[in-house]
């Protein structure tokens, strides 16, 4: 587990170093994002979806590509690991892919962050680790949701609406994403995004959806399936949902995406109310709800200036998080299918 910490402490320790977005040298981004992209891409037996995953590539080496979209699931996964498997990169290629397009959306949305090494630390324990190196194809999907979102606070809008649609490509459920880019610009131009959305998202659930909602709705809610965790990894963002809607009026002064993080943070309330009902579905739909966590806790130091020192803040943050990571490392149930780290480098 000492590679795990090694990556916290990294990042955390550039937190304590580096006090806000205007010291933005790229350099140890470049070199982190790069280590990180080693570390996830290149893992050796590290996950718990490891063996899906394997099993995936391998059947994908037996069949045509017009068969392995058509029939094995979302078709820029098979795509790729039929690619991969057609040049004999192994899963490792498809992983290394995976890796770098998830840093580089959680990389360009750290950095629009005030705090961008902070956004960082709040990612390593769970996001990185746990769903960067388990949930590798929602990994993706979450990596270009966060990329989308720093272009929806640009204005592009429609470079959004792309991005989601290529994350349902790899992972489907990141179509639900897609409605959430109404709300950052409050009613300008509503009407447009509006109607844009309902017949992307149309002609996407048709696309994706249609032929296996039956099988889902089943799979996930009927089989009362439950996932091991689910209430805690909800808590996760029930929190900092809450610490949202306190500082509000703080929040809609300084930033224009409240709208955006609020609609969220609403999510995320309603997940801890319905994980009892259907804890598989709610846990991996609350997945996409992760980022309020980074956007919140980015922010708190700023928000909370007037009522606390913004460096004790921090602090407290970063231990807040190695605590979690800690309680994971040792008491999580799935964790030893993280334990040891191996990489096939060094196999």
């Amino acid at each position: 587990m000492l590679i795990f910490w090694l990556m916290f402490i990294t990042v955390a320790s550039m937190t304590l170093f580096i006090d806000s977005n205007r010291q933005l040298n790229r350099i140890p981004w470049i070199i982190i994002g790069l280590a990180f992209i080693f570390l996830m891409g290149f893992r050796y037996e590290v996950g718990g979806d490891w063996g899906n995953y394997l099993r995936h590539y391998e059947k994908s080496t037996m069949v045509p590509l017009s068969y392995a979209i058509s029939h094995y699931g979302e078709p820029a996964h098979q795509f790729l690991d039929w690619l991969m498997a057609s040049w004999d990169f192994g899963v490792y290629g498809t992983n290394v892919i995976y890796s770098t397009l998830f840093m580089i959306g959680l990389i360009k949305f750290s950095r629009a962050q005030i705090y961008p090494w902070l956004t960082m630390t709040v990612a390593v324990p769970y996001l990185i680790i746990v769903v960067g190196m388990g949930y590798s194809r929602q990994a993706v999907a979450i990596g270009l949701f966060l990329l989308a979102v720093n272009y929806l606070q640009k204005g592009k809008f429609k470079l959004y609406v792309a991005l989601i649609f290529f994350a349902a490509l790899f992972h489907k459920t990141a179509i639900l994403l897609l409605p959430l880019g109404i709300f950052l610009y409050g009613s300008k131009g509503i009407v447009l995004r509006v109607f844009m959305v309902i017949i992307i998202a149309y002609g996407a659930w048709d696309l994706l959806f249609a032929s296996h909602q039956e099988d889902l709705w089943k799979s996930y809610v009927e089989a009362k399936l439950q996932a091991e965790g689910a209430k805690i990894r909800v808590l996760m963002n029930f929190i900092p949902s809450v610490l949202l809607l306190l500082y509000r009026k703080e929040w809609q002064k300084n930033f224009v995406d409240y709208s955006f993080w609020f609609w969220i943070a609403i999510g995320s309330i309603l997940s801890l109310g319905l994980v009892n009902f259907a804890s598989m579905a709610v846990d991996r739909v609350a997945l996409y709800f992760i980022p309020i966590q980074l956007v919140v806790f980015s922010r708190l130091p700023f928000l909370a200036r007037k009522e606390i020192p913004p460096n004790f803040v921090k602090i407290m943050i970063i231990l807040g998080y190695a605590l979690v990571l800690f309680i994971w490392l040792n008491f999580a149930h799935h964790a030893r299918f993280w334990l040891p780290y191996q990489n096939i480098i060094f196999q």
